[in-house]
């Protein structure tokens, strides 16, 4: 758990790399998704991915407002579990092979723990 004695900027924090990081790989395999999810699935997936990663950044330039924070992670933990709905539908509609889907799953649900852990321990 990242301590606010360690912490810099927001990059400092896990949960804000672990997500940039995850809303690339997003990025990249949505790129393989049939042109007709353009303006759907690929759109959803990708704003999603990116929004949890934009809670994070926005949250920590509030961080000394400790509610208005808590919010922002609150709603880039609902982002990390649409990112997984949207995960849902590429895997069952085929778009993403087993391996890749099945790691990512692996990494928001990791990420999820670390922001609820965040909120929870965030001082």
């Amino acid at each position: 758990m990242d301590t606010n004695h360690s912490i810099r900027t927001v990059k400092d924090l896990k949960i804000y790399q672990l997500s940039f990081e995850l809303a690339m790989s997003v990025f990249e395999i949505s790129k393989g998704f049939p042109s007709e999810e353009k303006f759907s699935l690929t759109d959803q997936i990708r704003r999603s991915s990116r929004s949890v990663t934009a809670n994070i950044r926005e949250g920590f330039g509030k961080r000394h407002f400790p509610k208005s924070f808590i919010r922002h992670l609150v709603d880039a933990l609902g982002s990390s579990e649409e990112t997984l709905t949207w995960l849902d539908f590429a895997g069952a509609c085929n778009y993403t092979p087993k391996n890749e889907s099945d790691n990512l799953f692996s990494q928001y649900n990791q990420l999820s723990s670390m922001i609820a852990n965040t909120i929870k321990n965030w001082k």
